[in-house]
């Protein structure tokens, strides 16, 4: 599914609405037509659909975080896939206001980079990261992943995010982020190792151990790239349940 299949960013239009218009043919902006609903309603989308094409020209993937409901900036997936950035980090805990950021994962297409504290760990390199993307995908990030780098390091996210646990929890895949990449069939390096195994290989590494950081910075990067993995899955997945239509 591509933002132009959507209508629900606009004011009084739900998915029955959107699924409605459809069914009737305007499967995307362009299809279209005011007398598929009345004038009113017709009105609001036409003004949404002209403003929406032109910001989609220019790129401007901050609008359509405001516009599209949270539980919906998945469909934005397709349009900037190849400009996503998709985040893991690892901290000495569960509290952003104890605890520290000791590595962060960026993966672009063709490109992954593992920030670690006290190296090239910056507020700077890590708001430059975010702001070239147009996409944020993670796991758990609104809860977790976000709120600590916003406390350590006051970065800003003006893009859609796609948390993948929503999108997952929708197809009844449950669990952490390493079982549901096991249930759809996703290899890592490293099984045996958890979140608390990233906790402990930090400390390791601050006792001196380079080996356990490389370990650490091997772990954090089958979890940012697996992402996109289960983006592309999940996405989908996701097209298929909610795009479908009748023959």
């Amino acid at each position: 599914m591509r933002i132009e299949n959507s209508f629900i960013p606009v004011d009084g239009v739900g998915e029955q609405t959107e699924r409605t218009l459809w069914e009737s043919g305007a499967t995307r902006w362009a299809a279209f037509d005011e007398s598929l609903v009345g004038a009113r309603r017709g009105e609001r989308i036409r003004e949404f659909i002209d403003t929406a094409g032109d910001r989609l020209d220019d790129g401007d993937a901050a609008f359509f975080r405001r516009t599209f409901p949270d539980g919906a900036h998945w469909r934005c997936y397709e349009n900037f896939r190849e400009t996503a950035c998709f985040l893991d980090i690892e901290t000495t805990g569960l509290d952003q206001h104890r605890d520290d950021v000791t590595v962060v994962g960026l993966h672009s297409p063709g490109e992954t980079t593992v920030l670690v504290d006290g190296r090239d760990l910056t507020a700077d390199r890590l708001q430059r990261r975010l702001d070239e993307a147009k996409l944020l995908v993670t796991f758990n990030g609104k809860r977790f992943d976000v709120p600590f780098l916003e406390s350590a390091f006051g970065v800003d996210v003006d893009v859609p995010h796609v948390d993948l646990l929503y999108p997952c929890r929708r197809l009844d895949l449950t669990g952490g982020l390493k079982a549901i990449e096991s249930e759809v069939g996703i290899d890592r390096d490293r099984p045996d190792l958890s979140g608390r195994d990233a906790v402990r290989l930090w400390h390791e590494y601050e006792r001196g151990d380079d080996d356990a950081l490389e370990t650490l910075v091997s772990y954090n990067r089958d979890d940012t790239e697996n992402l996109r993995v289960l983006a592309d899955h999940v996405t989908d997945r996701l097209d298929r349940a909610v795009f479908d239509l009748p023959e």
